[in-house]
């Protein structure tokens, strides 16, 4: 099949379970990599009660199968209305559209179940619903091929990354800062699959259950309150203790690694050191912010030569104090820290636009997976399509 031009919609919510981006994307073919143009993106904050019930499910140590298919249908609706009022609101005609999906459990390493020991993954949002509200094809499910080619499902943005960022002259880091922090390295002229990418560790998650139970914000606004606050040095050199940041690359983390659960265990530690709820909002912000930089100097920066662009993106771009942290803590590797709409594109539209393009290449039967990120033993064609 040849590639043709297509106009794509990418349709992402995360880990940190606030909302929904939509990116509207024209994508072509273009010699060696596609050529994407950014053609409008829109956010929407999950309703409250819906929220509710996304991270009830995503923490739940058992759930009725009626509460997932009511979940399932529902977040299709949520995604199909999102889709909906950004291309009335742009006036755009869509030819097709990516959806990843709310992650509401993703195990990437084999363990045992009824007697067999596999990896898995889910992915709520019923891809049908989109379809028929939209009268457009929809691609969806874009993990669990990865993870059948001996992958982790994630990270599955370093294609975009790649498409988009990859220098002949000069070393990209792309880094976005979600509920999960995750990076994508890619050294000055290298292909695809010199690459390096993986989950950090928390990235806005924490932060985010703290200013809930703290301050009742759904948010630290610009970091103010870690701002107003003392890093508490043994809470956070406890939680660097943590196995996960010892892991090697590939890998990948969620909220069975730095959920609710988590979070609670890392506020008590903070009462105990301190009363004062600003300090425990400077140690979550300080523990992201160093868990990304203690990952690229260990991991990344001995493979990058020269000067370094660290492109940041993600909820966690607009984080004054966390940006500040990084900057401090990056520039003596030699990066020069960015948010990634200096460089065209906007801190929240990235990963939408990435399920757009990952959809692009699955309709054109192309591999959208990098087994240089995700450890896959080869190249995979992933998601379903639903037709309209």
């Amino acid at each position: 099949m040849s590639a043709k031009s297509m106009t794509v919609a990418g349709i992402m919510s995360g880990t940190s379970a606030d909302g929904i981006d939509v990116a509207v994307v024209r994508i072509a073919a273009g010699g060696a990599r596609p050529k994407l143009k950014l053609l409008a993106h829109e956010g929407f904050a999950f309703p409250a009660p819906l929220r509710r019930s996304i991270l009830a499910a995503m923490n739940a140590a058992s759930t009725s199968t009626a509460e997932l298919a009511r979940l399932n249908w529902r977040l299709g609706l949520a995604y199909a209305e999102a889709v909906s009022v950004t291309v009335k609101r742009h006036n755009v005609k869509l030819d097709l559209i990516g959806c990843h999906g709310q992650t509401l459990y993703h195990q990437p390493r084999a363990a045992s179940y009824t007697g067999r020991r596999f990896a898995c993954t889910w992915q709520a949002g019923e891809a049908a619903v989109i379809a028929a509200a939209l009268g457009v094809p929809v691609v969806s499910n874009f993990r669990p091929a990865d993870m059948l080619a001996g992958g982790q499902g994630a990270p599955l943005v370093p294609l975009l990354d790649y498409v988009l960022f990859a220098d002949a002259r000069r070393g990209r880091v792309l880094q976005n800062i979600g509920g999960i922090a995750n990076l994508t390295a890619i050294p000055a002229g290298a292909a695809a699959d010199r690459i390096i990418a993986f989950d950090t560790g928390p990235g806005n998650m924490v932060i985010d259950a703290l200013a809930q139970e703290l301050f009742a914000k759904p948010f630290d606004r610009n970091g103010a309150f870690a701002a107003e606050g003392a890093v508490i040095a043994p809470v956070l050199a406890a939680a660097l203790r943590n196995p996960y940041f010892q892991l090697k690359p590939p890998r990948t983390a969620g909220r069975e690694q730095f959920g609710r659960e988590y979070a609670a265990r890392f506020l008590a530690d903070c009462r105990r050191h301190s009363e004062k709820p600003e300090d425990a909002l400077a140690t979550a912000t300080a523990l992201t912010a160093e868990t990304i930089a203690r990952s690229y100097k260990r991991f990344v920066y001995p493979r990058m030569k020269g000067g370094v662009d660290y492109i940041v993106s993600g909820g966690g771009a607009r984080n004054h104090t966390l940006m500040a942290i990084l900057a401090q803590r990056l520039a003596p590797l030699g990066c020069e820290l960015a948010a990634s709409e200096e460089f065209g594109l906007p801190v929240e539209a990235k990963e939408a636009a990435a399920f757009a393009l990952l959809a692009w290449q699955t309709w054109h039967r192309l591999p959208g997976n990098v087994p240089a990120a995700t450890g896959a033993a080869r190249h995979a064609i992933l998601g379903q399509v639903t037709y309209a």
